[in-house]
């Protein structure tokens, strides 16, 4: 049995994580911000200890005692707690994304724990093609903040004396069987824009592909990877599908339905903003038009580290998987019926 503090416990991933965690016998603790409610993905309480604090502060707001006191009594430290909007200024960012793992490692260092870090396998950047789990991260090539921000985080992992490891997944979205998911945030929000025909154009490259990974793959793979931190100690680990989706195939799935607008895909170099009607260019700018560079890129994420690691592959995600997802969609209200 484990001791484990999962930071960004109220969140989606963190909150399904704890769940998994408790089921496999650890003595979990939540750290919890502005949400103080711990729930795995159907909407249940999970049963964990929780503590209050801000990541972006200083022993995460604690008095010394306190912080002493914490990371005496846990064994590894699980870093889900970011930011994961893409419209938010540099200095947000940096205060999260980035001071935020400098004090979660200072926690761990003070403890001994060992360190699970969550980031992106969108920290490759820009870049098309084969991306391995051991290629060197960029130092620039970001489509947004977010990005950047998570790759910088990833540099202060690297440079700690700290037993780590570095868990990158690709687009979470809902569970592989029933495509349920607890809560419709970031790729949620502009694909509802779409599929309702308020954004009925995108730039889109062709060619560019899309890896959308079920939310219970990522959660049972964190969960398999802190339970074998000692052997993860060091690496990158790619927590992803591995099976390109074709943004056309993407589009096309929601054309499938006879209440949902396939949006037109234009290529980005005339693609024009301002030439949107005026409603329609607003909703690009302040949402849709936040996640286009994932239209425009087509990258192949190598999971192999992570498979001999765990034992774990994620299982297919294709026209089926893409079907269900909209389904549950559909069923839980955020989509409208025919």
């Amino acid at each position: 049995m484990l001791k484990i503090l999962v930071t960004g416990a109220a969140g989606l991933l963190g909150g399904e994580v704890c769940a998994r965690l408790v089921e496999a016998g650890h003595a979990v603790t939540g750290l919890t911000h502005r949400n103080p409610e711990i729930r795995a993905n159907d909407g249940s309480p999970v049963p964990v200890e929780t503590l209050h604090g801000d990541i972006s502060l200083p022993r995460f707001g604690w008095d010394e005692d306190e912080f002493a006191t914490i990371a005496q009594s846990h064994d590894l430290l699980l870093h889900c707690a970011a930011t994961v909007r893409f419209d938010l200024a540099e200095d947000d960012y940096h205060a999260v994304n980035v001071e935020g793992v400098r004090h979660a490692l200072a926690l761990a260092a003070a403890g001994g724990m060992g360190f699970l870090h969550v980031s992106t396998a969108y920290v490759c950047g820009a870049r098309d093609g084969a991306i391995a789990e051991t290629d060197p991260l960029p130092e620039g090539g970001f489509a947004n903040g977010y990005e950047a921000s998570k790759a910088a985080g990833e540099r202060l992992v690297r440079a700690s004396d700290l037993r780590w490891a570095i868990a990158r997944p690709s687009i979470v979205v809902g569970e592989h069987q029933s495509g349920a998911i607890r809560q419709f945030d970031t790729t949620y929000a502009a694909f509802k824009l779409i599929a309702e025909g308020r954004v009925k154009h995108m730039p889109a490259r062709s060619g560019a592909t899309l890896d959308f990974v079920p939310l219970d793959h990522v959660a049972a793979g964190l969960v398999a990877m802190a339970e074998r931190i000692n052997e993860a100690s060091g690496g990158t680990f790619h927590l992803l599908s591995g099976q390109p989706l074709a943004v056309e195939a993407f589009t096309g799935a929601i054309g499938a339905y006879p209440q949902f607008h396939e949006p037109e895909l234009v290529a980005p170099e005339a693609f024009e903003p301002a030439q949107l009607p005026a409603l329609e260019r607003r909703l690009f700018r302040r949402v849709a038009g936040l996640y286009a560079s994932y239209f425009q890129r087509d990258p192949h994420f190598g999971d192999t580290g992570f498979r001999a690691l765990t034992g774990l592959a994620c299982p297919p995600t294709g026209d089926a998987y893409i079907r269900r997802l909209i389904d549950y969609c559909i069923e839980s209200g955020f989509l409208p019926r025919a």
